[in-house]
């Protein structure tokens, strides 16, 4: 009896045993399937991000009232440029510190789009302060104002800074 009991309890556990190696590769294959599902789960979720980012550009600045405002070195001037601050009809739009990393981008031709925002249509006035120091290390401070006509549709304007010994220059504008 003790016998019968023994093949019984072996037969058992090697019942067990071919029933847990048999589901092993089925529980493997189920993972696998539900990690491609959980891929496929993230780049949908990704993807109805970045759609939402554009939308919500889209909603915040409407190309009929967007103005962007770009910051550009003239490569023929030394000087090293600290800060900028853009005012828009007298309320400031933006203020930017530069990192070494920014100004050498700047420096070798970069482009920064230093503002975008809202405005009417209509007239309005854009003030430019740079700060910043000159090839001999004194502190220069320049300001310089622009009107501008905002009409329908996107306003791009480009501000070529250009410090100390460009003249009346030091802070030139261009509309694309």
């Amino acid at each position: 009896m003790q016998h019968s009991m023994r093949i019984t309890a072996f037969v058992m556990m090697f019942s067990v045993a071919t029933v847990a190696v048999a589901a092993e590769p089925s529980s493997r294959e189920a993972i696998k399937g539900l990690d491609e599902q959980v891929q496929d789960i993230k780049q949908d979720v990704l993807s109805i991000s970045t759609e939402l980012v554009q939308l919500e550009e889209k909603l915040i600045y409407p190309s009929n009232t967007q103005v962007a405002l770009f910051v550009a070195l003239d490569p023929a001037q030394a000087f090293r440029l600290d800060a900028v601050q853009v005012s828009i009809d007298g309320k400031v739009a933006s203020h930017h510190i530069y990192t070494h990393k920014e100004l050498e981008a700047l420096r070798e031709g970069g482009v920064q789009r230093l503002h975008t925002g809202n405005v009417r249509a209509g007239e309005h006035l854009l003030e430019v302060t740079l700060i910043g120091k000159t090839a001999g290390n004194d502190d220069y401070r320049e300001t310089a104002n622009w009107r501008f006509t905002k009409a329908e549709g996107p306003r791009l304007v480009e501000m070529t800074l250009a410090g100390p010994g460009a003249g009346n220059q030091s802070i030139r504008f261009k509309d694309w």
